[in-house]
């Protein structure tokens, strides 16, 4: 505990779910409320992050008490052919009693006055009933796709065929249409039990005393105005953007930010698909003979790709492959004098706010976005599972600081497909108005949390706490 806080202060439990999405803004989260509210927090984790070490110093230094639960590596033998999030849902409930325990063990040694969860750990609210404490949503995604979660249980009373085969787009209140294809990924096939078990989480989105979102009211004043309009429904706190400070350990060197300091200012487009995304060999191919194509500069952080699940890396990233075998004969030698490629990983906060970097082509995860904007890089939209195909659609069509490639009748991006957006991204009128767009963003990005609508809707929900008034 800060030496500053006494046994009396509010104290705060924050629940994370596995998967870098969800660890790193509710990490930077936990340590906004230390340093900037006076709270003392604890935080709970499924981690899955190859630098654990990294994490923990990062928290306790900020007086954040990081307890990591079983490691998710490692998960039930029935789990291994089940999907991500079903694999996910069977972590929660097997961790859940040692949650329970940990939970009820500090409220007997502080002043906890509220849980909060992410949106797979929703059980825990009937630990706070039972310790009579609020219990908050911290929404790890955006306002549009918090709209479909409160429009699904409505949605689907009233269509009965699949979501990808409506005649119209979905219009949600406040937000851009929404093509069904396009919808959260977990909602496309309404027979699987990833379907029912997410519209069975969207249902218990209203038994929380309110949600905070890692988003900001100017990056979507739409679909957060929207969100009013759903009655019975808790009240919504835009809190972010919150990211994760650095990339890297102190004193580490990369060889990509040494090439990067080569380059030219705005000249690289960055190409990363996030820690758990894969493409398939032949779209791997059509990528690079794409970026070769373009001839235009590129960072790419390419991992091994996968046919059978665009997931693949999700639980692997402890076992980095390290090799580049797969790309197209003589691709390297070809692009030697233009691009970088590095397996695996790279330390994209340092990258994406390097002068050199001027667009980066993404799947889109929240983070990685949020990343993005608080920078001021443009995108290009490639989403691949999840929320993603919503949160390329809200960056193109609402925000308009991305670029989306057109997919073939069998859903592959071709290689002059890629090169076309590439040199759309890098060059021209229309990268000069993504860019001007970025660098807008970039700053309301700043101001909201620096006493603007974000500061002032996390210090309302605060103020609540300490005042134990919900």
């Amino acid at each position: 505990m800060d030496q500053s806080q006494t046994p009396t202060t509010p104290h705060v439990v924050l629940l994370s779910s596995p998967g870098m999405g969800h660890i790193i803004p509710l990490a930077a989260f936990a340590v906004c409320l230390t340093r900037h509210h006076g709270l003392s927090v604890t935080l709970i984790s499924n981690t899955i992050t190859s630098n654990q070490q990294s994490l923990q110093d990062f928290l306790s230094s900020n007086q954040v008490e990081l307890l990591s639960l079983e490691d998710p590596n490692e998960p039930p033998p029935s789990s291994m052919n089940l999907n991500v999030e079903s694999r996910i849902w069977q972590i929660i409930a097997s961790t859940m009693p040692n949650v329970h325990s940990k939970i009820k063990s500090i409220a007997r040694t502080s002043h906890l006055a509220a849980i909060i969860v992410d949106p797979f750990y929703l059980d825990a609210l009937a630990t706070a009933k039972e310790l009579s404490i609020p219990c908050f949503l911290f929404f790890t995604s955006n306002c549009m796709v918090l709209s479909l979660v409160y429009a699904l249980p409505s949605l689907d009373e009233q269509f009965l065929d699949q979501f990808c085969n409506l005649p119209e787009p979905v219009q949600l209140p406040g937000c851009v249409p929404i093509q069904g294809i396009d919808l959260h990924f977990a909602v496309q096939d309404r027979t699987t039990e990833v379907y029912k078990e997410f519209l069975c989480c969207t249902k218990r989105f209203k038994e929380v005393s309110g949600v905070l979102v890692n988003s900001f009211g100017e990056l979507e004043p739409g679909p957060t105005k929207g969100l009013k309009e759903f009655e019975a429904m808790p009240p919504v706190f835009p809190v972010g953007p919150f990211i994760r400070t650095s990339s890297t350990s102190p004193g580490q060197e990369n060889e990509c930010l040494r090439w990067l300091d080569q380059q030219q200012h705005g000249s690289v487009v960055f190409v990363s698909f996030g820690s758990g995304g894969a493409l398939t060999w032949q779209q791997t191919k059509e990528l690079a003979l794409g970026l070769e194509m373009s001839k235009q500069n590129f960072l790419w952080v390419a991992r091994r790709p996968n046919d059978k699940e665009s997931t693949a890396y999700f639980f692997e990233s402890k076992n980095m492959q390290g090799k580049l075998d797969f790309l197209p004969e003589g691709f390297l030698t070809r692009t030697e004098k233009v691009g970088l490629v590095i397996p695996d990983w790279a330390p994209q906060l340092e990258v994406l706010s390097h002068p050199a970097v001027g667009g980066f082509m993404t799947h889109c995860g929240w983070n990685s976005v949020l990343e993005s904007v608080v920078h001021g890089v443009p995108l290009i939209a490639w989403p691949l599972y999840a929320e993603q195909r919503m949160n390329a659609v809200l960056l193109t069509d609402d925000v308009k600081v991305a670029i989306r490639p057109k997919q073939d009748n069998s859903g592959m991006i071709g290689q002059e497909e890629v090169s076309r957006v590439v040199r759309c991204l890098m060059q021209g009128k229309d990268s000069e108005r993504l860019k001007l767009r970025a660098q807008e963003l970039s700053h309301e990005a700043a101001n909201s949390l620096e006493g603007g609508s974000s500061f002032k809707n996390l210090l309302q929900v605060t103020r609540l706490l300490k005042s134990s008034v919900i």
